[in-house]
């Protein structure tokens, strides 16, 4: 029926539909044409998210300052909290309250992978480290011994414990949960690994790499929120190519001012050979020396310096600037697409502003794993050294065998001397 009364004709009909399908009308004509309710929201989310920055890079600096153990403590917080978010993306409620302690394996097997992965990358560390006590030192090469023994049963106890706790009806859910949880494993056990190692390599090669990402993604958001028109990622609406070539170039220059800031102090360049917290002193190597370039004489007179000093190491932060800008990024194009698969906005909401642990540790991820393998690939000489072959010494041999080595290795020397 229309106003009049008589009945509606299909054509008036189609004409209602098509009044009833179209949106409410556009804000910003509303206004006159200006946008100022969505401009309040847009600057209300940048200062919330530059309020959560500030007290993220300032709690950052300061592990920073208290060493490597402190670092490889913030890393596993970090871990727990990203194995929590990614926990619960799969969760149903109904489902596990029919499955009594089913959130409690996934934990066992989260533990036990970081006993497994940590116990590898530190148990040297440990050994250097109670050296000066006899018991002790065989109580932990025992340990050391044993440790990949240790880690495959308690696996194999969670692996029992969930064939025992199959429901009828309910293994799908099962073991769908336990292939998520092994593919959580993988990808925060994966980086995390690469990025103690780094730690303990040197907090120079954690803490340049994890401050280019921190850069980009920085100068992203602001290149792209003042300049940003052009769309560059389908799964990323709100990248545009303005913010990813202004980030780009952004990094690459902050890497080589950056390397050359941090490379001058020791505490961030000597690596840690054991779990102590004391202050390192080192010869810094050949990387962390600087050699001076003298300037051209095109250059003004007016200009201050003659020649520039520079660490080596610069050369090789450029190539990690490049991987972080260029590459790194994909890391978190992976996780958007993954959030869209999943129909969500962010893994959580632990950091206001920003989402969850994860959103902000995706392209970290990426880069962690990278700077390991830069480094040993193209840092680190290659071949034996005496320090390795201290290492596997302490390591592998009792405190018996250690000093029968050493009384060969006398008489072998002697006679060579003779």
């Amino acid at each position: 029926m229309n106003d009049s009364g008589a009945p509606a004709t299909p054509t008036a009909r189609l004409r209602h539909r098509k009044r009833s399908n179209e949106g409410p009308p556009d804000v910003g004509k509303a206004n006159g044409g200006h946008l100022l309710v969505n401009d309040q929201n847009k600057y209300r989310s940048m200062w919330i998210r530059a309020y959560s920055t500030v007290w993220m890079i300032g709690g950052f600096a300061l592990i920073i300052y208290m060493g490597h153990l402190y670092i490889w403590a913030m890393v596993v917080v970090i871990q727990i909290f990203m194995a929590k978010e990614l926990f619960n993306l799969l969760r149903k409620a109904h489902e596990d309250s029919h499955l009594p302690g089913f959130r409690l394996l996934n934990w066992h097997f989260f533990f036990t992978a970081m006993l497994f992965v940590y116990g590898r990358i530190l148990s040297q560390r440990l050994v250097n480290t109670v050296t000066s006590d006899k018991l002790l030192f065989q109580f932990v090469s025992s340990s050391v011994k044993y440790h990949m023994v240790t880690c495959y049963f308690l696996y194999i106890a969670g692996f029992m414990w969930f064939i025992l706790t199959l429901k009828k009806k309910m293994y799908k859910y099962q073991f769908s949960q336990y292939a998520w949880t092994h593919m959580i494993l993988i990808v925060v056990f994966t980086q995390s690994s690469f990025t103690v190692a780094n730690i303990f390599e040197g907090i120079f090669w954690f803490l340049l790499p994890a401050s280019l990402i921190v850069i980009n993604d920085i100068a992203a958001y602001i290149f792209g929120f003042f300049f940003g028109k052009t769309p560059l990622i389908k799964l990323s609406p709100k990248k545009t190519w303005e913010g990813f070539i202004g980030a780009s170039v952004t990094t690459i220059i902050s890497a080589f001012v950056i390397a050359n800031i941090l490379g001058r102090f020791q505490w961030l360049t000597c690596p840690r050979k054991d779990l102590s917290t004391g202050w390192l002193h080192c010869d810094p190597g050949p990387l962390f020396k600087p050699e001076y370039f003298i300037l051209p004489g095109w250059v003004p007179q007016w200009f201050p310096w003659r020649e520039i000093p520079i660490l080596p190491v610069q050369w090789h932060a450029l190539c990690l600037g490049l991987f972080a800008s260029i590459i790194a990024p994909f890391g978190g194009f992976f996780a958007s697409g993954f959030k869209r698969a999943f129909k969500i906005k962010d893994f959580g909401d632990s950091i206001p502003g920003h989402g969850g642990m994860t959103d902000r540790m995706d392209c970290q991820m990426v880069m962690a794993v990278f700077a390991y393998i830069y480094h040993q690939s193209f840092v680190v000489s290659q071949g034996l050294s005496v320090e390795m072959i201290l290492d596997q010494i302490l390591m592998s041999l009792t405190y018996e065998e250690q000093r029968a080595l050493y009384v060969r290795l006398g008489q072998i020397v002697q006679g060579r001397q003779l």
